[in-house]
């Protein structure tokens, strides 16, 4: 199980920012990692990726243009920067580690584990 630690979550207006972080352990870091999000009552949906020397960026199709993810190799951590949310942003936000170097891999991956999680509350 890999150990993964979700930050920076809280409650915000619609229309203000946050930024999210997850660090990894460091033999993970020649992998791709990526954030998802569950809403309650909903099932957890990707919401963006990144490989891992923090090139090729993938975004779900409902955050593409408001959020931005980027990489720190030392330590191995992911960012999500998130812009101008919305209510429907209101979730619990998880980070994880894909099985290779490959954005796909967090994009298409199946996963056993998760962290807790960060909770994000955008007010209307």
């Amino acid at each position: 199980q890999v150990q993964l630690e979700e930050s920076g979550g809280g409650l915000v207006q619609a229309g203000g920012s946050l930024r999210l972080s997850c660090t990894a352990p460091r033999r993970f870091n020649s992998y791709a990692m990526g954030w998802f999000r569950q809403a309650p009552g909903k099932e957890r949906e990707f919401v963006a990726a990144v490989d891992w020397s923090g090139d090729d960026p993938y975004y779900g199709d409902s955050v593409r243009g408001r959020f931005t993810i980027s990489r720190d190799r030392v330590p191995n951590a992911i960012h999500l920067q998130m812009n101008d949310l919305k209510s429907e942003d209101t979730a619990v936000y998880y980070c994880n580690v894909g099985n290779s170097a490959s954005t796909l891999s967090v994009v298409q991956g199946n996963f056993d584990s998760w962290g807790q999680g960060t909770q994000v509350t955008v007010s209307a």
